[in-house]
C-alpha cells in the first residue's frame, strides 16, 4: 500500500507544512508545480529531500489559482487547460532532473482533481496533456471516478487513491470542505479507519454507510493541521497489521 502525501506548497515566507518531516513516513510525494503553490527554490528543496529518501516524486498540477490555492472552481478553455498542465509538468521535470528525481506520475490538485473525477470535458484535457507529454506517466485519481475508466480507455496507467483525512458521502465521493466534518483530524481515529479499510474494502461514509473503495494509495494531505502525526499514525498501524508501504510507481530514480 503507498502512502501520498502533497507537498512542496510553500510559497516565499508563507510556509505551508512539514515536508521534511513527512517525507519521512510517506512512500510518494505529489510535489506542487507554482500554479496552486510553491515557488522554485522551494520546490526544489522539496525534490532534493525526496530524492536523498528514496520518495518517488509526482507532479501536482492545479488550476491557476494561488490566491485561491487551488480549490476554486474554474472553466479554462481546452486549449488553455491542456497547456496548463503540460507547463506544470515540464516545470517540475526540469526541477526534479536538477534533484537527482524522475517524475513519475500526475496527481491533480484540489478543484481541478475534483472536477475531472467527473466532468468529461476537462478530464479528456488533462489526459490529453499528459498523453502529449509522456504518456508512460501514471494518472492518480479518485477511487471510483469516472475518470479513471477514461484515462484507461486512452491508454493510461491509473491509479486510485482514498484519502485518510477527508469524510466520505455514501456515494463514495469526498464530503464538500464547507460542510461540517468534511476534514477528520484525530490520528487514532484516522489510523484506524484506514486500516478498517485496507482489510475489509469498505470505508464508513459520513452517515454512517459503509462504502466499498477500490484503491492502491492512501492520501494524507500535508496542508492539513497534525498532517504528521496523523501520516505517522497511519504507516504505524498499517506496518504493525503487517501492510508493507510502498510506492505504486517503484523506484524513484532516473
Amino acid at each position: 500500500m503507498d502512502l501520498n502525501s502533497d507537498l512542496g506548497e510553500s510559497f516565499g515566507a508563507w510556509r505551508m507544512g512539514d515536508d521534511a518531516s513527512m517525507l519521512d513516513i510517506v512512500t510518494s510525494a505529489n510535489v506542487a508545480c507554482g500554479f496552486h503553490a510553491g515557488d522554485p527554490a522551494g520546490i526544489l528543496d522539496t525534490l532534493r529531500a525526496a530524492a536523498a529518501r528514496g520518495v518517488v516524486v509526482g507532479a501536482h498540477v492545479g488550476y491557476r489559482d494561488l490566491v485561491g490555492f487551488g480549490r476554486r472552481a474554474m472553466d479554462p478553455t481546452s486549449r488553455e487547460l491542456v497547456a496548463d498542465v503540460i507547463y506544470q509538468i515540464g516545470a517540475l521535470r526540469g526541477l526534479a532532473d536538477a534533484a537527482g528525481t524522475r517524475v513519475r506520475y500526475v496527481k491533480p490538485h484540489g478543484a481541478l482533481y475534483n472536477t475531472i473525477a467527473h466532468d468529461a470535458r476537462q478530464a479528456a484535457d488533462v489526459i490529453t496533456a499528459i498523453l502529449d507529454l509522456d504518456p508512460d506517466l501514471i494518472l492518480m485519481g479518485l477511487a471510483g471516478a469516472p475518470l479513471l475508466d477514461w484515462a484507461r480507455q486512452r491508454g493510461l496507467r491509473v491509479v486510485a487513491e482514498a484519502f485518510a483525512d477527508r469524510a466520505y458521502t455514501a456515494q463514495g465521493v469526498l464530503v464538500s470542505r464547507r460542510e461540517p466534518g468534511a476534514v477528520l483530524h484525530d490520528p487514532d481515529r484516522i489510523a484506524d479507519r484506514m486500516l478498517d479499510w485496507v482489510r475489509t474494502g469498505e470505508i464508513t461514509a459520513i452517515d454512517g454507510s459503509r462504502v466499498r473503495l477500490r484503491a492502491d494509495s492512501i492520501c494524507v494531505h500535508g496542508d492539513s493541521p497534525g498532517a504528521v502525526a496523523m501520516a505517522r499514525a497511519v504507516r504505524a498501524r498499517l506496518e504493525s497489521a503487517g501492510v508493507v508501504p510502498r510506492p505504486f510507481a517503484g523506484t524513484p530514480g532516473v
